[in-house]
């Protein structure tokens, strides 16, 4: 929200630009992509252009930083303060305030911009909630939705949508981004955190509080196969570190894809086991997740089906 030196994805910001250039803006934009390559910042930067915002001393980029912009609304999963953790579900209450929002004349005299930040997670309350708006929006009104998850999106909520798909930054973005995030950051940690981000900030950021890549470390282990009594010593271990959970299964699903991408390059077979390994521990961290289920034992699912054969 705060950000105004966004880095990378310029191809799908020269389309936005285009199409309000045009003056065909579309009402509804989709922004897909991996968790952590940067759509909600891009969301934001999208709202910032719409709203006259991107030069860091105009009253209205202040107004959009310190999240008081009277044109900008946010809705996202809340945090659960008791239980240190985001809520499961986008629901019909946290999307109601959108009609009031867009009730209301435009402040500012220009666009009204509506993020909804990790779409995925809506209910099917909240989701038919914003399909009732995209199929009657409102005029002079942006809805921004982002997801690292779009086809667990109504089909008609994704119809309605101008898709933009953010694809991993540059080697040199990212060399920028780390420098920028942590300036005297040792080149050999520097060098292994640009290797296992794969082009996504946010996952470079978790990376950042894998101090000594820890968690990185067990990720390996168990792909080259644990016993039983390891893999809950090494789920303790994962659960013991601060977002360990999150990024334990970004690693291993991030291993598993690039191992199965090697596989398939060299014709093999074992191409389709690994992808389904993958297909199945995305799974369970998702409705481990959703759910609210037990995290050492999802860890002790994953790891049995990474290891190997």
């Amino acid at each position: 929200m705060a950000s105004l030196h966004m880095r990378g994805h310029a191809a799908a910001l020269a389309v936005f630009r285009g199409a309000l250039g045009s003056g065909r803006m579309p009402h509804a934009w989709l922004v897909s992509g991996p968790p952590g390559i940067g759509k909600a910042t891009f969301a934001f930067a999208m709202a910032r252009i719409l709203l006259e915002a991107e030069v860091e001393a105009h009253p209205a980029a202040r107004r959009v930083s310190a999240a008081t912009h009277a044109d900008l609304l946010v809705v996202e999963r809340g945090y659960d303060d008791k239980k240190q953790r985001y809520r499961q579900e986008i629901v019909a209450d946290d999307v109601r305030p959108i009609n009031a929002f867009l009730r209301r004349t435009a402040a500012e005299g220009g666009w009204r911009v509506v993020i909804v930040d990790g779409a995925e997670w809506m209910n099917r309350s909240a989701a038919n909630a914003v399909l009732k708006i995209l199929e009657e929006p409102p005029p002079a009104t942006v809805l921004v939705l982002t997801s690292s998850a779009p086809g667990r999106l109504l089909p008609t909520i994704r119809s309605r949508c101008r898709r933009l798909e953010l694809s991993p930054l540059p080697e040199a973005d990212m060399r920028g981004v780390l420098r920028m995030l942590e300036p005297d950051l040792p080149e050999q940690d520097f060098m292994r955190i640009l290797a296992q981000a794969h082009g996504a900030p946010g996952k470079a950021v978790a990376l950042l509080a894998d101090t000594g890549g820890g968690v990185a470390a067990l990720v390996t282990e168990v792909l080259h196969g644990v016993p039983a009594l390891r893999g809950y010593e090494i789920a303790e271990a994962v659960l013991r570190r601060d977002n360990g959970f999150a990024l334990f299964f970004a690693l291993l699903a991030d291993q598993l894809q690039s191992a199965a991408r090697q596989a398939a390059k060299a014709g093999s077979a074992r191409c389709m086991v690994l992808a389904t390994a993958w297909e199945q521990i995305m799974r369970v961290h998702t409705e481990t997740e959703r759910f609210n289920l037990d995290k050492q034992e999802a860890l002790i699912e994953a790891m049995t089906i990474a290891s190997p054969e």
